[in-house]
């Protein structure tokens, strides 16, 4: 009996164990597949972000591709401004720098303006109207950030709200009563009874916030007990806070003071270009994105940097934009065959360069076959780099000179680009065996270190 007991107290503990055991792998198993799905969501939020960013920088590409308007806008702006029968506002023509043109590294792009190769001529709305989101080959009218729901925007940025809607105080139609009552209760008898620190405004069609001071100069109650600046006005320092809200002028007025929103004042000898805000001297011919201090000097805003070949002012992204086109201030939009990597535009090598490789150039990759700088690297355009950082070419492809490419296209790509053959034949003598040579004495060996 006692041998039953003993033998049933074994297999008690053999089956406690053995339940332990496979409760731990069930939670291990748990573990796992818990890590695994926070793994999957992970991957899946980087994948969705790098597709947000790729249709991102498609778009800002295809925004900036045609100098006419005979495409559709890709970002519908807010608002309702349609075309009208009878209304055929005339086009306007602009200079943009043609270097916003360029998507290929090696293409440099030559304007079509008759006064600069450096610009392009493009057709765009006049001041006042923009282009209309279903046909960007008509001008409809501009309300900028007023207008944005129930109504229509006219011409001069005149808002026309629909019927039982009416324009508050922010800009916007609001329903009244019956509709509603935005802030407020609505009753049937079509009065509009507002919540705690709103009150009807003069129309008594709507509520407005209450303050309870005055504003003070350019300032409005936006929101209940708080004053705040009017449009186009902005608070000057703490210590200058006496004075209220000063008006805003974007550009900066240069050599004269902003006295209204984007209105400048310029100071006696000075004076406004044509369609332009900023107070400047008149001897600068462009200088566009800044103002002319003097006969040869041009102060840009900030943000932007001056450039000689369409003396103006262009985006300045600093030293990440190698690869790329700045088109607006630390805005890079990388060329055809690379692509952002943080703050830089890198190459992109469709097949890699093997372990060894290094990708320098659309499909190109590097073997470092000598210490230097990247330019130090043997081209292997089509190839791959092996550990001796040699080039080497998929099977039924030759390597000529920095290229693998099929045996029948050698003599016809060497006699159709003879001088691109030719440059690329002395790039690569002097790579692998020019740099051992002293040719032409002692400077002309000095002057040809250029790895050093």
């Amino acid at each position: 009996m006692s041998q039953l007991l003993r033998t049933l107290g074994i297999q008690s503990v053999l089956l406690v164990v053995f339940l332990c055991l496979l409760q731990a792998m069930e939670l291990q198993l748990h573990e796992q597949q818990l890590q695994q799905q926070q793994d999957d969501q992970a991957r899946l939020r980087d994948q969705q972000l790098r597709q947000q960013q790729q249709r991102e920088q498609q778009a800002q590409q295809r925004r900036h591709s045609s100098t006419t308007t005979s495409r559709k806008p890709f970002i519908i702006p807010n608002g309702l401004s349609l075309p009208r029968r009878g209304e055929h506002p005339d086009k306007c023509y602009r200079e943009v720098p043609a270097v916003f043109f360029q998507y290929d590294k090696e293409v440099k792009i030559v304007g079509n303006s008759t006064t600069n190769p450096h610009f392009n001529v493009i057709e765009v709305c006049c001041k006042g109207w923009r282009r209309y989101e279903y046909d960007w080959s008509k001008c409809v009218p501009d309300c900028d950030d007023r207008c944005q729901e129930n109504g229509f925007c006219l011409a001069g940025g005149i808002c026309q709200c629909f019927d039982d809607f009416v324009l508050n105080y922010r800009n916007n139609c609001v329903p009244t009563c019956p509709l509603g009552c935005p802030h407020g209760r609505c009753y049937l008898n079509g009065t509009c009874l507002c919540d705690k620190g709103y009150e009807l405004d003069g129309s008594r069609l709507f509520c407005q916030p209450q303050c309870n001071q005055t504003c003070g100069h350019n300032e409005v109650c936006l929101e209940p007990g708080k004053c705040s600046c009017a449009e186009g006005f902005v608070r000057g320092l703490r210590e200058s806070a006496a004075l209220g809200c000063q008006p805003i002028c974007i550009p900066d007025c240069g050599y004269g003071h902003c006295v209204a929103p984007n209105q400048c004042e310029c100071f006696p000898g000075y004076h406004k270009r044509i369609n332009g805000t900023s107070c400047e001297n008149g001897f600068y011919k462009r200088c566009e994105n800044g103002f002319r201090a003097n006969e040869t000097t041009c102060v840009c805003q900030n943000g932007f940097r001056y450039d000689n070949n369409t003396a103006s002012c262009l985006p300045d992204c600093g030293d990440n934009c190698e690869n790329g086109v700045c088109i607006s201030p630390g805005n890079c939009r990388c060329f055809n065959g690379y692509v952002r990597n943080r703050e830089k535009c890198e190459a992109v090598c469709d097949r890699g360069c093997g372990f060894y490789g290094k990708c320098i150039a659309p499909n190109v990759c590097g073997c470092a076959i000598v210490p230097g700088p990247e330019t130090s690297y043997q081209k292997c355009a089509m190839g791959l780099c092996s550990s001796l950082g040699r080039c080497r070419c998929l099977e039924g492809k030759v390597r000529f000179i920095d290229k693998c490419m099929s045996p029948d296209t050698v003599t016809t790509y060497a006699s159709v680009d003879p001088t691109r053959a030719n440059s690329s034949l002395i790039l690569e003598f002097e790579l692998l065996l020019g740099r051992h040579f002293i040719l032409g004495g002692a400077e002309r060996f000095h002057n040809s270190m250029w790895w050093l």
